[in-house]
């Protein structure tokens, strides 16, 4: 992970855009650097992952221009032999073949790139600024007005608090010039429907998964893996063993009293031979760590906090105890191919509806939390269910086959792995929510926990105040009020709580918790 920063106008001077670039450096703590180019400034901060000599330091410059990235542009190393005739490179940094190709096909190189990125550009001849961010929000990226009118982007709202009235997230797919923002790519717009018989689906989905793993592996720093046991994980680490055909490091954490994860990453470990740690935490750690994981995070959304607990300790004890540097996440996969709560859909139109609701939304829940938690620690997530031309296909696939008529949810994705990728439990193991996998007692801590902090008279006068996304338990309400200390007057970067869609039969909870649905079952155990 790297932390962006650019800004044009004149009302801001470098010793305050710097003081406030200042609050991301976790993201990039092996350098800072921040470049004036006449009435504009660029911020970069490192986190060196390719090329990993200083000649890979942004921003980039090529003629009157410069940039700044945050992202991984796959297959870069055939995009730079076809650039290398044109232009010199300097260093072996991925994201250097942006300048070139901006200047041979302007705005219209955003729609070319496989790629997780967010990415600010001077231009030196127009005299402006342009920005785009990949087209699921993989990387953050957040943008403000000057009390002058002046557009500011940065990595996290925390760059931007004090600078910017109202900070919004930078929509994903879209590129901002000429003072407006344009959809480059949509990624729940489906051209074609795919009605190929299971098999061939299933192989399909089997190929593109294992090539968006075997990219996300190409990496100069060293690479390690979230192993929670659960199926999208343990798919994840399986596969990339069998390609590095060697051991993997991977990690595992759970609550002191009642972890359920970590005997299912233990058994997968095992399997496929890694080399595995496991971290154990206890109610004092979730507690003590709430408020810094809130602040964080930027986030009020109870489910996201939940899950983001057990994520940030385990992060914070690898940044700690190891040399790690990049993460691979099985996040994206409930998305695609569904959620408990999705087994309630009535028809395969409102999955797939409910399926593009959520991949629309990502960047403001399970995207945020990996990317937050992970490079909180100065580490680099990166996310193979979220690669471009899987998720294209998962969504075209006719969502009748997606539908769970297989009394089993996922079994696309199961049925897919069969094999010796994965012990058949495994594979064939009910979905649970990481923050209860963790242990149930870490959200039944989280609650007391809250429950302690107002009487009821106190919650519903509390409540009161807030007219977006208002709090509707105790627990949320002690998150909305952490979080307005930290970013005051900012809920309408998240557009509400991440619940189950409470139209369906079935659905209609107060809580986000699979636990609390009747198909929860062996989920849990």
């Amino acid at each position: 992970m790297c932390s962006i920063m650019g800004y044009k106008g004149s009302s801001i001077a470098e010793e305050e855009f710097k003081k406030h670039f200042d609050e991301t450096t976790s993201r990039g703590p092996d350098m800072q650097r921040i470049s004036e180019y006449k009435d504009a400034m660029l911020g970069f901060e490192r986190l060196a992952i390719m090329g990993l000599t200083e000649e890979g330091m942004q921003p980039f410059e090529l003629g009157k221009n410069a940039i700044v990235c945050n992202g991984e542009i796959y297959g870069f190393r055939k995009i730079k032999k076809e650039l290398e005739s044109e232009y010199t490179f300097k260093s072996d940094s991925d994201c250097e073949i942006l300048l070139p190709l901006y200047e041979k096909y302007g705005t219209d190189m955003f729609a070319m790139l496989d790629a997780e990125y967010a990415c600010i550009i001077y231009d030196g001849e127009k005299e402006e600024l342009i920005a785009a961010r990949d087209p699921i929000g993989i990387r953050p990226l957040y943008y403000g007005y000057t009390e002058t009118g002046e557009i500011i982007f940065a990595s996290e709202p925390k760059d931007l608090t004090g600078l910017a009235d109202v900070i919004m997230p930078f929509p994903p797919g879209h590129f901002y010039a000429n003072g407006q923002f344009t959809s480059y790519r949509d990624m729940t717009e489906v051209k074609s429907v795919v009605s190929d018989d299971l098999d061939t689906v299933c192989k399909n989905i089997h190929d593109k998964l294992v090539e968006g793993i075997s990219k996300r592996l190409d990496a100069d720093a060293p690479l390690g893996f979230l192993l929670s046991g659960g199926l999208d994980s343990s798919l994840v680490c399986a596969v990339s063993a069998k390609l590095l055909d060697k051991p993997i490091r991977t990690f595992a954490i759970g609550m002191k009293t009642d972890a359920i994860d970590l005997k299912y990453a233990k058994e997968v470990a095992d399997y496929i031979g890694s080399e595995h740690t496991e971290v154990i935490i206890t109610r004092e750690d979730v507690i003590d760590s709430l408020e810094e994981v809130i602040h964080i995070l930027g986030t009020y959304d109870i489910t996201t906090i939940r899950a983001s607990m057990g994520m940030y300790l385990l992060c914070k004890a690898i940044h700690e105890q190891t040399d790690i540097r990049v993460l691979m996440t099985g996040e994206i996969s409930d998305e695609l191919f569904g959620y408990k709560y999705t087994d309630f859909a009535p028809d395969a139109e409102s999955f797939q509806e409910e399926a593009a609701k959520r991949i629309r939304e990502l960047h403001m829940y399970d995207v945020l939390r990996a990317d937050r938690c992970i490079s909180a620690n100065s580490i680099e997530a990166r996310v193979p269910f979220g690669d471009l031309d899987f998720v294209s296909y998962v969504m075209s696939i006719d969502p009748k086959m997606k539908l769970n008529t297989y009394n089993k949810g996922k079994y696309l994705l199961r049925h897919a792995f069969e094999g010796d990728y994965l012990p058949q439990d495994i594979l064939m193991r009910e979905k649970a929510a990481f923050s209860d996998a963790v242990g149930h007692s870490l959200v039944d801590h989280l609650k007391a926990y809250a429950k302690e902090q107002y009487t009821d008279d106190e919650f519903e006068k509390l409540c009161e105040k807030y007219d977006h996304a208002r709090p509707f338990t105790k627990e949320s309400l002690l998150y909305r009020q952490i979080f307005e200390k930290y970013y005051p007057g900012q809920a309408e970067m998240i557009i509400d709580f991440w619940m189950p869609n409470r139209s369906w039969e079935g659905c209609n909870v107060n809580d986000p918790s699979a636990r609390v649905l009747s198909n929860y079952g062996d989920s849990g155990k």
